[in-house]
C-alpha cells in the first residue's frame, strides 16, 4: 500500500486515480435507507416537506440518515461528515474537522449553499454564509438531511447556487432512552454528550434533550476549540397534529486561524499559526493568548403541523435567532486617528500611535414565518407557501485595552453600524403523475430582497445602504419511469441571488447574479441491491460572485461579479454489492468551470486573460467505500477521496494554485448488547488521513500595486496564504445507550 500511495502522490496520480474510479465506481453512503412508516415520524417529515424532494423527483439529490452520520460522528462538524458525498469538497481553519470548517458543492462557497433547519432559514443573512461552529455537534440531533445539487427546488432565504442543505431535527420518540457519548482524539480534542428521552407520555407528549461540549487544541498551532451546546425539544402528537418547540444553540470559542501561511512557513513549520503574533518591548516575538472568536447564538422554534383529510394538511413555523460575540485581536502601533484618539505627548515626544486590544462585536437578531399549505391525492401532491423574514444587526468596535489611550472612556464605540434586511418570498410547487410512465414537476418562485445599513464600518469610513431586489425564479422538470428499475429525468431552475454585506463593502455598485441550471439523469436500481445514478448538468451563470481569493481584515472572503461563467459537469454514483458482507461504493465527478472571459490590472495596466477556471472549482472530485460487514453489529469501512488541482484565483496565477490529494480515512463501529443496564454499547473507531498525506485544501490569494520600490512605475505583488490540513490522525469513541 506504501508503494501505491507513493504513485499516487506523483504528477500522473489524477490520471491513477480517474481510471480506478472509472473502474470501481462506488458512492460513499451506500444505498438509501428506508425510513419508518410511523406515524410519529410521517407527521416529523411535513416539517421539511416544503423545501425536500422524493426519489422520483427530477432534482440531484443525496439523502443522509441519523444512522449514517452516527458511524462517524465523534466530534467533527457536519460539513466534514458530508465529506464524501458527490461533488463536494470541505475545509477546516484548524486542520482536523473541529471549529471552523467549510464545504464547497460544485465549487461554489458556502455563501451560495442554501441552509435550513426545520425549513427555517440558517444562512446569515448578512453574510449568506453558514458557520457550523456555532452548532457544536448538532449532528448528534439530526434526524435526516438532504442535499440538492444545483438549483433545487425552492427554499426558504436566500436562493441556491451551488447546492442546498436542509436539515431535519430528532424525531419524536415513541420510547423512552438515554444515550452518554464520550469521545477523544489527537490534538487534545474531546467530545461529551449526553441525550435523553421520556418517549410518549399519555401517548401524546414528549420532551428531549442534549447538552455537549467538544474541544481541541486543533491542528494548527494554537487554533483551539471550545464548542458548548444543547438541544431541547417538546412535543405533542395525535393522529392529525404535531406541534414541537425546539430550542437549541450554544457557544463557541475558538482561537484564529484564518491568517493562514506561507509555503515559506509550511516548510520550516506546516503547523505554525501567525494569528496573535507581535513583539513586545523587549524585542521578542510573542503570541497574544486570547486572539479568538467568542460567540452565542440561540435559537427558538415553533413548528405546527396539522393534517386535516386525507387531502390537505398545513404548517406553520415561526423561529427568532439571537446572536452576539465578538471577535478580539491584540494591534501593533495602530494609528490614533482610526480610533478617533487625540495626539499625546509624552516625555516630550508626540504620540499618535499604539499597541492596543480591540474587540469588533456583532449582536444580532432574526425573526422567520413560514407557512405553507399541502394538497395530494393519486396524482397530483401540490404544495404552495410563503417565507418572511426581518434581521437587525448591530456592528460595532471597542478598545479594551491601550498602552496610550488618550481620551477615550471605558466602552468607547470606534465604529458603529446598524443593518436591517428583509426577506418575503412565495412559491407554489406540484408533483403531476401525467401516467404510469411521466411525472411532470413545477415550481414558481417570487422573492423581494430589502437591505438597508447606516452608520460606518469596521474600516471607519460611512456605510449607507439602500437596496431592494425583486426575484422571479421558475423550475421544471420531468420524469420518465421505464420500469420498476430505471428511470430518467430532466429539469431546468432559474435562480437569483443577491450580494452579502461584504460583496457591497468591496464594491458598492457589485450586482446580483443569475443562473440557469439544466440537468439530465439517469437512475439504476436492481433488486439485489446494485444501484447507479448518472446526472449531467449545465450551470449558466451571468455576473456570478465568485470568490476573488482574497480575504478582508476578519476573514471573510471577497467575491467580485466575474460576467458570463458556467459550470458543466457529469456525477456518477454506484453501490455495488459484491456479497452479503462486502460492498463497493463510489462517487466522482468530472467537469470544466470557466469565466467566459476575465480583465485583470497587471503592472499598472489592463490585461485580458481569456478564458480562465473559476476559483476554487476542481476539474475532479471523487469518492469511494469499501464496506465490510461480517456481521450485523460489526462494520469497517475504508474511505478515500480524491480532489483535483484547483486554483484560489481566476486568473490561474501558479501562485494561488492548491494541488491535488489524495486521502484515506478508515472507520469501524462495533455495537455490543449487554443483558442488563444499557440496551446497547457502541464503540466507533476513526483514523483519518491513514497514509499521512501533507496536504492543502484551502487558502486565499491577494494582488496589490506596488509604486513605491520604482517612482514612475507599478509593480503588481502578489501574496498567498494556504491552510494545512492534519496529518494521520484518530478519534475514538463509546456510546452508552439506555
Amino acid at each position: 500500500m506504501k508503494n501505491l500511495f507513493k504513485i499516487l502522490s506523483q504528477n500522473n496520480r489524477q490520471k491513477i486515480t480517474l481510471f480506478i474510479f472509472l473502474f470501481s465506481l462506488f458512492s460513499v453512503f451506500g444505498q438509501e435507507k428506508k425510513q419508518d412508516s410511523t406515524k410519529t415520524e410521517k407527521l416529523d417529515a411535513v416539517l421539511v416537506k416544503a423545501v425536500r424532494v422524493d426519489a422520483k423527483s427530477p432534482i440531484t439529490h443525496s439523502n443522509v440518515s441519523k444512522e449514517e452520520l452516527a458511524k462517524r460522528n465523534l466530534g467533527q462538524d457536519i460539513p466534514i461528515l458530508l465529506n464524501f458525498l458527490p461533488s463536494v469538497v470541505t475545509t477546516s481553519d484548524a486542520g482536523a474537522g473541529i471549529g471552523y470548517t467549510g464545504i464547497r458543492v460544485r465549487g461554489v462557497s458556502s455563501q451560495s449553499t442554501n441552509v435550513t433547519i426545520n425549513g427555517i432559514p440558517y444562512n446569515d443573512a448578512e453574510s449568506l454564509g453558514t458557520f457550523w461552529v456555532n452548532l457544536g455537534d448538532f449532528s448528534s440531533s439530526v434526524e435526516s438531511l438532504q442535499l440538492q445539487r444545483g438549483v433545487g427546488t425552492s427554499t426558504n432565504g436566500s436562493g441556491a447556487f451551488g447546492a442546498s442543505i436542509n436539515v431535519l431535527t430528532d424525531a419524536v420518540s415513541n420510547e423512552a432512552k438515554g444515550e452518554i457519548s464520550n469521545s477523544i482524539g489527537s490534538f487534545n480534542s474531546r467530545k461529551h454528550t449526553v441525550k435523553y428521552s421520556t418517549g410518549l407520555l399519555n401517548d401524546h407528549f414528549e420532551i428531549a434533550g442534549r447538552l455537549s461540549n467538544i474541544v481541541s487544541d486543533g491542528y494548527i498551532r494554537r487554533a483551539t476549540s471550545d464548542l458548548k451546546s444543547y438541544f431541547l425539544q417538546g412535543s405533542y402528537i395525535d393522529d392529525n397534529t404535531l406541534i414541537k418547540a425546539v430550542v437549541f444553540g450554544g457557544q463557541e470559542v475558538t482561537y484564529q486561524a484564518y491568517n493562514g501561511v506561507t509555503l515559506q512557513q509550511i516548510e520550516a513549520d506546516r503547523r505554525f499559526n501567525p494569528s496573535g503574533q507581535y513583539t513586545n518591548d523587549a524585542g521578542d516575538t510573542v503570541f497574544y493568548d486570547n486572539e479568538i472568536d467568542n460567540y452565542n447564538q440561540d435559537h427558538y422554534q415553533l413548528h405546527w403541523n396539522q393534517r386535516y383529510n386525507n387531502l390537505w394538511s398545513t404548517t406553520i413555523g415561526v423561529n427568532y435567532t439571537y446572536g452576539r460575540g465578538y471577535f478580539e485581536q491584540y494591534r501593533e502601533d495602530d494609528d490614533f486617528a482610526t480610533y478617533g484618539f487625540n495626539e499625546l505627548t509624552v516625555n516630550g515626544t508626540t504620540v499618535n500611535t499604539t499597541d492596543l486590544i480591540r474587540r469588533r462585536w456583532l449582536d444580532n437578531n432574526f425573526y422567520v414565518l413560514n407557512a405553507s399549505a399541502n394538497y395530494k391525492n393519486n396524482g397530483l401532491d401540490m404544495i404552495f407557501g410563503t417565507s418572511i423574514s426581518h434581521y437587525t444587526g448591530d456592528h460595532f468596535g471597542e478598545v479594551i485595552w491601550a498602552e496610550f489611550a488618550s481620551q477615550s472612556e471605558i466602552r468607547d464605540r470606534y465604529y458603529n453600524g446598524n443593518s436591517r434586511k428583509n426577506d418575503v418570498s412565495g412559491f407554489a410547487k406540484a408533483n403531476y403523475k401525467l401516467n404510469d410512465k411521466i411525472s411532470l414537476y413545477g415550481d414558481l418562485q417570487i422573492r423581494n430582497v430589502t437591505y438597508k445599513t447606516r452608520g460606518t464600518s469596521s474600516d471607519v469610513i460611512p456605510f449607507e445602504l439602500d437596496k431592494n431586489f425583486s426575484f422571479f425564479n421558475p423550475k421544471a422538470g420531468i420524469t420518465y419511469e421505464l420500469n420498476d428499475k430505471n428511470d430518467f429525468y430532466f429539469s431546468y431552475a432559474r435562480a437569483n441571488r443577491e450580494p452579502n454585506r461584504t460583496d457591497f463593502e468591496s464594491n458598492p455598485n457589485i450586482k446580483s447574479e443569475q443562473l440557469n441550471d439544466f440537468e439530465l439523469g439517469w437512475r439504476h436500481k436492481s433488486s439485489n441491491g446494485f444501484s447507479f445514478n448518472a446526472n449531467s448538468y449545465f450551470m449558466l451563470y451571468n455576473e456570478q460572485l465568485v470568490l476573488s481569493g482574497q480575504l478582508d481584515d476578519v476573514g471573510n472572503p471577497i467575491r467580485t461579479n466575474s460576467g458570463s461563467s458556467y459550470r458543466i459537469g457529469l456525477e456518477l454514483e454506484t453501490v455495488i454489492p459484491v456479497s452479503s458482507k462486502f460492498a463497493i461504493q463510489s462517487n466522482m465527478t468530472l467537469s470544466a468551470n470557466k469565466n467566459e472571459e476575465t480583465i485583470v490590472s497587471r503592472d499598472g495596466a489592463l490585461v485580458n486573460l481569456g478564458k480562465t477556471d473559476i476559483s476554487f472549482s476542481p476539474n475532479l472530485v471523487a469518492a469511494n467505500a469499501f464496506v465490510y460487514q461480517p456481521m450485523p453489529n460489526f462494520q469497517m469501512s475504508l474511505l478515500s477521496k480524491f480532489v483535483g488541482d484547483q486554483f484560489m484565483s481566476n486568473t490561474e496565477a501558479e501562485l494561488s494554485r492548491l494541488d491535488s490529494y489524495f486521502t484515506t480515512d478508515f472507520n469501524i463501529s462495533y455495537t455490543i448488547q449487554p443483558k442488563s443496564i444499557f440496551d446497547s454499547i457502541v464503540i466507533t473507531g476513526l483514523v483519518n488521513n491513514i497514509f499521512n498525506e501533507e496536504y492543502i485544501n484551502n487558502g486565499y490569494y491577494f494582488t496589490f500595486d506596488d509604486d513605491f520600490s520604482n517612482p514612475g512605475t507599478i509593480t503588481t505583488i502578489e501574496g498567498a496564504g494556504f491552510y494545512p490540513q492534519a496529518t494521520a490522525n484518530f478519534l475514538l469513541g463509546v456510546t452508552l445507550n439506555f
